[in-house]
């Protein structure tokens, strides 16, 4: 078994999958069944003797719907009282399998060492410790790896979703201590997992990767995914070892809101309402087409794949709005035509109003950009996400009150959390929740089967026509299509990617530029979700425009936590009557930054010094707006430790003529260092090409790393931990000398 200690090691040799019975694919789900839980199907059977009619029959009509295997503590394993074990599964899988036809069993990997560190609900049997690593690696994953390694399962399709939750909390909850204390175990556990689950042959990995609620703003998106790439680079394989990603797991983001686009109302743009809190990705459709760009950018595959959690996203029955709002507040506009009804975007726990989203189906389309693999059913409808109570327990899961139906919480921007009451530990079956999905239901459930009877997509759009173009905006109209049970609504694309959709026969694209040409079609859907073949395409141009205008002046204009040697920003967006291109921010009235958002940080100061900062729009003609009110920051000052007080460990994890670095200062002095800045040289003319979690600055061999707002001092005892990828010309030597402040660090 490897090693628990989390100190660099010696490269190992790239490990190579055991032979399977069919070579491996791009993507499993393509062409194959899934493996439907009879566990599962039980309880919806059961619960459907309990419902009454056609709520009933409902129930009844999914029960045969796929549903992912959680192995969620070292007893599921084997089995226990949740529930039988993995080879009950594996060997049902078999049984259900159809002679040339291939079948996917959905597994969940869900037991890392201080597991879910920011939502108590879900807390796990092991902690962050490095005997906690040892039995995930020895209890847990061995013996998972084992059972999927007989060659008896050979001819199933794996598909492990990968410790959710996990890395997404590095990137917004790294602050709180128990995240701090987990990180290190989450990327060792992680890398294990992916490590030996690769060896089997026939599973495919896919990393949980929150949802467009979580990590959607760029400033967390981007993060995530350089440490998704950096996480995944330190396995034996690679990029090999992951076939892709997986979004919306146990949580209830809309597939699509097909009433909202990223417009402005009365000069505002919606995705800076209330809601939304200018996170641009309103949807999982959003998200993962984002993400994908990022991790395609950061060095993954195009090859890559998506998965979308959909057994609970369907936000149906009487509160789905079947239009879009007409108001011209943009907050009130937006909530009257979003479909997502939680009361905000961070109530994760059993949201009342939630109902089931689209099947399981393989290669699902309609969102090419997000280049899916398979709408899945991660978190079976019907297990709860957590207690509405404290319940004692014997399995680490602790009482959220983000649970509480009665608790107004502080992360909810004070509002009570939309939780259903009366709900049992996460995990187990809450017979009200199902209740409600199953009622919710959109697509709306047809009673009497799984298997819909409705096969034949609908006719084409025809006589798609565009009205009089601005230079922003084009819109369109079309003739509605025929169906045999009826047309639900239509999807819009422009030069082949989906901007939209309507319920109507028109539709207006909108953030165009001006003075280009852009090609639409339009397809039509009916309720059992069968799209029909694009309409005949239609070009438009659109106006020049007026581009002699300069933006309205930034507003809002704020500094946030400084450092010894940064000031970080924030404005709210300028309008424009062509486009607002970026900004211009300006220190002592010296141009420092062109950044394309609304927030900026300026970096490189000097401890102690007061600075003032104003910002100017511009637009995509050039034109400049006059400077926003000015705002003063002062950096704190910087505290030199004594001589001899801290201690550094530095570990370096290699691939070809690259390599992750990782760097953990230690305050071991009795006062707090406020404001750090660790220098050490390299001594092979290394260079590092991306970080997190600290501002790197090399010069030479000379590196120098700086704190974030959120781990730029260190308490006594604390420490800090930052990393960096990097490229060598061969040798890979290890900084001897490490300073913080100037004073010599002990290296560990």
């Amino acid at each position: 078994m490897a090693a628990a200690a989390l100190v660099a090691a010696p490269l190992a040799l790239a490990q190579v999958p055991a032979a399977a019975a069919e070579a491996r694919v791009a993507n499993p789900y393509a062409g194959a069944t899934q493996y439907v839980n009879p566990y599962w199907s039980d309880s919806v059977e059961a619960a459907a003797t309990r419902a009454d009619g056609d709520l009933a029959a409902k129930m009844q009509a999914i029960s045969g719907e796929p549903t992912a295997v959680w192995m969620d503590r070292i007893s599921a394993i084997e089995g226990n009282a949740d529930g039988p074990g993995l080879r009950f599964h594996l060997d049902e899988a078999l049984a259900q399998k159809d002679a040339g036809v291939p079948i996917v069993f959905n597994l969940v990997i869900y037991d890392l060492p201080g597991r879910d560190c920011y939502a108590l609900a879900s807390n796990g049997e092991l902690p962050a410790t490095d005997a906690g690593l040892v039995r995930y690696k020895n209890e847990y994953i061995d013996p998972i790896v084992d059972i999927l390694d007989d060659p008896k399962y050979d001819s199933l399709r794996i598909a492990a979703t990968i410790e959710p939750d996990s890395l997404p909390n590095l990137i917004t909850n790294i602050s709180t201590p128990d995240c701090q204390q987990s990180a290190p175990y989450y990327r060792a556990g992680v890398k294990y997992a992916l490590d030996e689950l690769y060896t089997v042959g026939n599973v495919y990995s896919y990393i949980d990767a929150a949802h467009a609620g979580w990590l959607g703003w760029p400033s967390n998106s981007g993060p995530a995914a350089k440490l998704f790439a950096d996480v995944v680079r330190s396995t034996n394989a690679g990029f090999a070892s992951v076939t892709g990603f997986v979004t919306n797991t146990a949580n209830s983001t809309p597939l699509v809101e097909p009433f909202l686009e990223d417009i402005q109302i009365g000069g505002t743009p919606i995705r800076s309402s209330s809601f939304y809190e200018w996170n641009a990705d309103f949807d999982e459709a959003d998200w993962t087409a984002h993400l994908y760009d990022l991790l395609v950018a950061e060095g993954f595959p195009a090859s890559i794949g998506m998965l979308i959690d959909t057994s609970r996203n369907g936000w149906g029955g009487d509160a789905r709005p079947t239009a879009v709002s007409t108001s011209t507040n943009y907050n009130t506009y937006v909530n009257e035509s979003r479909v997502d009804k939680r009361i905000h975007r961070g109530a994760w726990c059993n949201p009342a109003g939630a109902g089931i989203g689209e099947r399981p189906q393989a290669t699902p389309s309609g969102y090419p950009e997000s280049h899916l693999h398979a709408f899945v059913w991660v978190k079976p409808p019907g297990e709860s996400d957590g207690a509405s109570t404290d319940i004692p327990n014997d399995q680490g899961k602790r009482f959220d009150r983000m649970c509480d139906p009665t608790f107004v919480s502080p992360k909810l921007s004070n509002q009570l959390t939309g939780a259903l009451g009366g709900a049992p530990l996460a995990g187990q079956w809450f017979d009200a929740q199902f209740e409600m999905l199953v009622e919710n239901a959109y697509p709306v459930i047809e009673g009497g089967g799984t298997t819909p009877g409705d096969v034949t997509a609908p006719t084409a759009p025809t006589g798609l026509t565009a009205g009089t173009a601005t230079a922003t905006s084009v819109p369109l109209s079309w003739t509605a299509s025929t169906d045999a049970v009826g047309v639900t609504g239509y999807t819009i694309y422009r030069n082949g990617v989906q901007v939209g959709t309507s319920t109507s026969t028109s539709f207006t694209a909108t953030g165009l530029s001006p003075a280009t040409t852009y090609s639409f079609t339009v397809t039509a859907r009916d309720a059992a979700g069968n799209v029909s073949t694009p309409s005949a395409a239609r070009s438009v141009t659109t106006a020049a425009g007026q581009t002699d205008l300069p933006p309205s002046t930034p507003t809002g204009l704020t500094a946030g936590t400084t450092t010894a040697s940064t000031v970080p920003l924030s404005w709210n967006a300028s309008t424009d009557d062509v486009g607002v291109a970026g900004y211009v921010v300006l220190r002592n009235g010296t141009q420092v930054g062109t950044p394309t958002g609304t927030s900026f940080t300026d970096t490189g100061l000097t401890a102690g010094t007061t600075y003032s900062y104003t910002v100017r729009a511009k637009d995509t003609a050039g034109n400049l707006s006059a400077a926003s009110a000015a705002v003063s920051a002062t950096t704190t000052t910087v505290v030199v430790p004594p001589p001899g007080s801290c201690t550094v460990a530095y570990s370096a994890n290699g691939w070809g003529s690259g390599f992750t670095g990782t760097v953990k200062v230690t305050n071991t002095s009795t006062s707090t260092v406020n404001g750090w800045s660790l220098a050490f040289t390299f001594p092979s003319g290394q260079t590092i090409t991306n970080s997190w979690s600290g501002q790197f600055t090399q010069t030479g061999a000379n590196v120098t790393v700086t704190g974030l707002s959120w781990n730029a001092n260190l308490a006594p005892g604390g420490s800090a931990e930052v990393g960096f990828n990097a490229s060598h010309s061969g040798t890979n030597g290890v900084p001897a000398v490490f300073t913080l402040n100037g004073q010599a660090c002990t290296v560990a």
